[in-house]
């Protein structure tokens, strides 16, 4: 069969401690990777106040997972979600080039905000520490030596 790639929402309580949270995650992945899928990314939102209650729940812990696999999978992986008490709501779709373009885009441009926002901090302290070493120089010279 043809492989599609997949992004999926998923809202779980929030409730729940964070060993509980993870084991949820790992479960949800492995459910993916056993049935023949592949996954691509695995992004952790955490815990959102939600704009209106879900099943009497204000708050939730959300999960965006993308990757690729049979359309046969979907099926599966949505049963084990709706039959997953823990599991909020759940929102499977099928992402399409333009998608998957909009989502590479958006990553590279993260990047390069990040690695220039790590230039200018390694720029500051580099400045700050030639101050520094200025300022000291400056002081030893002002300093009357002792006879």
């Amino acid at each position: 069969m043809k492989q599609q790639q997949y992004e999926s929402v998923v809202l779980i309580n929030a409730a729940l401690e964070d060993e509980q949270i993870d084991a949820i995650i790992n479960r949800i992945k492995e459910s993916i990777t056993t049935h023949g899928g592949e996954l691509i990314e695995v992004d952790k939102w955490g815990r959102k106040r939600l704009a209106y209650p879900v099943q009497k729940s204000k708050t939730g812990y959300y999960v965006i997972l993308r990757f690729e696999s049979d359309t046969s999978l979907i099926a599966i992986y949505e049963r084990g979600l709706r039959l997953d008490e823990t599991v909020i709501r759940y929102l499977t779709i099928a992402l399409d080039k333009k998608a998957i373009e909009a989502i590479a885009k958006q990553k590279l441009k993260v990047a390069n905000e990040l690695a220039q926002a790590e230039a200018d901090a390694v720029a500051e302290v580099e400045a700050a520490a030639s101050q520094e070493t200025a300022t000291e120089e400056s002081a030893a010279v002002d300093e009357p030596k002792e006879s």
